[in-house]
Parts: C-alpha cells; sequence; structure tokens
C-alpha cells in the first residue's frame, strides 16, 4: 500500500516523528520535580511534614528533599504499585490504581498521623496528583474496604466523570474532601498539585484532601440517582447522616497548582510549530464519551482538510481532558479512553488520506493497560482488516487495546511519573486544492 502522504513529503514515518514529538513535549512540560522548585514555599520556623499522593508524588517529594536539605524535614507520600523511587527523608508506599487496596487504606492512616500534633510554627506541603484518590482511601462511617470497591467499581462503570466521581468518593471518606487539612490544624499548610482534572479545580485533585469542599451532599446524592450507581448499605448509610464536607479552611492553608494540561498543550504547540506545522488548541477540559468524540474530532479534521477550516493544513489540532467510556452489563475487552477515541476516530476517517492522530494519557498507562495510548494513519483500518481485526467489533466489545496491539500502533513510554491528563493530536498534512 503506497502512502497517503508522500507526495506532500509527509511520510507515514515522518507524521509519526512529529505527533510522538508533540506529545512528549506536552509530558516533558509538566515534570513533576522542576514544577516543585518553581513554587517552593517559605520555609518554616518549625518542622515540615510532607505528604503527598498521586503518579506524580515521588518525583515531586525527591525535588523537595535536595532543595530543602537545610529544613527539618520527614513526611510520607504514596503512589501507584511498581512506581516506588528515592526520595530521601521521605518514605515511599506504594498502593493500587485504579481500585484501592488494603495498602491504600494504611497509606491514608499514615499520612493522617504524620499531620497530627503540630503547631503554629510547623508546615505541611501537601504533594497532590492524578491517581492520589484511589492511592488514600480511609472510608467513613462503618464502610469497610470491600464497600469502597463496590463503589469504585459503580462510579466507574456509570459514566459519570471524574469531578462527579470524586464528589462521590469525598463524602465517603474521612480523609478526603478538606479533611486532611483539618487534622493538620493549627500548622500551616501549603498544597502543591499537578492537575488531571478539566478546569484545574484544585478541590478535585485527588479529590481534594487539604481543599475545601465545594460540593454538598445534595449533588451526591444527584449524581448516584441519575447514573443510577448502587450502593452498598453502609455507604448508603454515611450520606444519610448528613456529614457535610469542609466548605472552608484557615487562611493559613493555600494552593497552588503547579502543572496543568494547559501548559502541556502550550508545550505542544511548540513542537508543531518547529515542524512547520499550525497548531489549534481546541480546549484542555473536553469531556464525554470516548467514540463519539472520536466521532466530532473526525468531522473537525475532515473540515480542515477538505475547507481549511477552522483551520488549514499542514495543521494540527490539539485538544486535552478526561473523557468517558462506559461499559454496559456484557464483557468488555482491554484498553483505555485514548484507545477507544482512536479506533472510533479510525473508522469514522473511513481511511481518509492525509490525517494522522495520536491520543496518549500523559501519565504512561491508558486505563490498566501498559500503553499511554496509539497511532492512527489513514491505513489503520485496512492495516487491521489484513491481520483479520474487525474495528468495529473491536470498538463494539471495548477491545480498543488488542486493534492496536494488532496493527502495531500501541505507544508505550512506561510510567512518566506525571499526570496532566489525556494529549490527543489530530494531524491534517494537506488540504484544500492539493487534497482533491
Amino acid at each position: 500500500m503506497s502512502d497517503p502522504s508522500s507526495s506532500t513529503g509527509w511520510t507515514d514515518a515522518a507524521a509519526r516523528a512529529v505527533l510522538r514529538r508533540m506529545f512528549d513535549a506536552a509530558v516533558s512540560s509538566a515534570d513533576p520535580g522542576a514544577a516543585v522548585l518553581r513554587h517552593l514555599p517559605e520555609k518554616p520556623k518549625g518542622r515540615c511534614v510532607v505528604i503527598g499522593a498521586g503518579k506524580a508524588s515521588v518525583a515531586m517529594a525527591a525535588a523537595l528533599d535536595r532543595a530543602w536539605s537545610d529544613v527539618d524535614l520527614t513526611g510520607v507520600v504514596v503512589t501507584r504499585h511498581g512506581q516506588r523511587a528515592p526520595a530521601g527523608r521521605i518514605e515511599v508506599l506504594e498502593a493500587s490504581h485504579p481500585t484501592p487496596d488494603a495498602m491504600s487504606e494504611q497509606a491514608a492512616r499514615r499520612i493522617l498521623a504524620a499531620v497530627k500534633g503540630l503547631t503554629a510554627d510547623d508546615l505541611v506541603i501537601a504533594l497532590m496528583s492524578g491517581g492520589g484518590s484511589s492511592l488514600m482511601v480511609l472510608p467513613a462511617g462503618k464502610m469497610t474496604l470491600a464497600d469502597k470497591h463496590a463503589v469504585n467499581r459503580s462510579l466507574l462503570a456509570s459514566g459519570a466523570n471524574i469531578v462527579e466521581m470524586n464528589a462521590v468518593r469525598k463524602h465517603l471518606s474521612n480523609i478526603k474532601g478538606g479533611r486532611l487539612a483539618l487534622a493538620a490544624d493549627p500548622a500551616r499548610v501549603v498544597t502543591l498539585a499537578i492537575s488531571d482534572i478539566p478546569g484545574d479545580d484544585p478541590s478535585a485533585i485527588a479529590s481534594g484532601p487539604t481543599v475545601a469542599d465545594p460540593s454538598t451532599l445534595a449533588d451526591v446524592r444527584e449524581i448516584i440517582a441519575r447514573y443510577r450507581i448502587e450502593l452498598p448499605p453502609a455507604a448508603s448509610a454515611v450520606l444519610s447522616a448528613n456529614a457535610e464536607t469542609p466548605k472552608s479552611l484557615s487562611a493559613r492553608n493555600t494552593v497552588h497548582v503547579i502543572a496543568a494540561p494547559a501548559l502541556a498543550l502550550a508545550a505542544a504547540a511548540e513542537a508543531a510549530k518547529s515542524a512547520g506545522l499550525t497548531p489549534l488548541i481546541l480546549g484542555d477540559a473536553i469531556e464525554g464519551e470516548s467514540r463519539e468524540l472520536g466521532i466530532v474530532m473526525a468531522g473537525i479534521a475532515r473540515s480542515s482538510r477538505v475547507n481549511g477550516l477552522p483551520v488549514k493544513a499542514p495543521a494540527v489540532l490539539l485538544s486535552g481532558g478526561e473523557t468517558t467510556v462506559t461499559i454496559g452489563k456484557g464483557p468488555a475487552g482491554r484498553g483505555g479512553r485514548n484507545t477507544e477515541f482512536l479506533l472510533a476516530f479510525a473508522i469514522a476517517m473511513a481511511g481518509e488520506p492525509d490525517v494522522f492522530a495520536l491520543a496518549g494519557d500523559s501519565d504512561g498507562i491508558d486505563g490498566t493497560e501498559d500503553a499511554a495510548g496509539a497511532l492512527v494513519t489513514p491505513d489503520t483500518i485496512a492495516r487491521g482488516r489484513a491481520r483479520r481485526l474487525d474495528a468495529r467489533q473491536h470498538l463494539v466489545a471495548h477491545d480498543s487495546y488488542s486493534f492496536f496491539e494488532g496493527t502495531g500502533d500501541l505507544i508505550r513510554t512506561g510510567p512518566t511519573g506525571t499526570n496532566v491528563n489525556d494529549i490527543r493530536a489530530v494531524l491534517i498534512t494537506r488540504g484544500g486544492r492539493q487534497a482533491e
């Protein structure tokens, strides 16, 4: 099969390479250690206790430990299993993501204990990033970890977005939704957060354990009713007890978002410009069903290719955010929101030339698989068919990972140590009269 873009100088290999450079630039811009060093607070008169939860917490903690070698500093952070690394004087724990395990509860208890008994001269630095919500759990009321598992399974299968899921989690926790900050009183609390949340709301990052919670019990009840989320009796009892999360915290509690999706997309745009492309950032907080967004993005790409709207080729459409994969009652295959988006995109493009795409999770893990995402080329569906892979059947079965594994288009970066949500890039190599 001939390369559909060869006449423009954009070979398949060149298109793949420039898409990968954009993705790598976006991820590098959110380097946790460098971000922490740009936002160090005033040093305390007393002790500094470092706590943290999330996929970027270890790199953040290690940078802080090195920078403040002259400070009386201790602490504990928790990251995903398999991502432990040295962080100096700060202890590193591992727990499960996206489903909490016994270590998630143990980590929460250790972190809560670390901030108790402090004075007004002490400083707590909370290092929060994506994944923290499942890595640090402390069920409220008479809920058990098994109850927490049941709630998470229902949430992940419901179609609720990440903000809605975190609202529920906060009201079923003894540590999230600002409750960790209350436990640290009267110490000064400074939160340094890396955002993976649409809109960068710090109260939603890792379910906001050190941030006042704007969501209410009424909101949570409405979410549960709208998505028909089944809760175990102990969880229902917690929500019936009217135990609200704190709506305000001490003036000595400050929050700083130190890396975010918008900055990552800006870095990808700069990489695009250096390759002679016109970048168009569509937004950093795009939500919705993954496969539906794939169809929408295919339509925008086709319009750009044929009509030069909303941007003339050669160009790249950039977007971020966190889409949703709603799984029905039937069995599901392997894959995450990025590969599902791409498979729907490829089907909608139907082999149209001059359009390529990449989508990947900035943390290096799309869903629960070992790939960050994948690449789509104009001949993706045809190459799959040649390997007896039916794209539509794989999409119906939520088995996008298997499809792209079969075509050899998965992107494997390994854990990146950061998380600023998904990065999507759609490359249109030529358009207008050239594309006719």
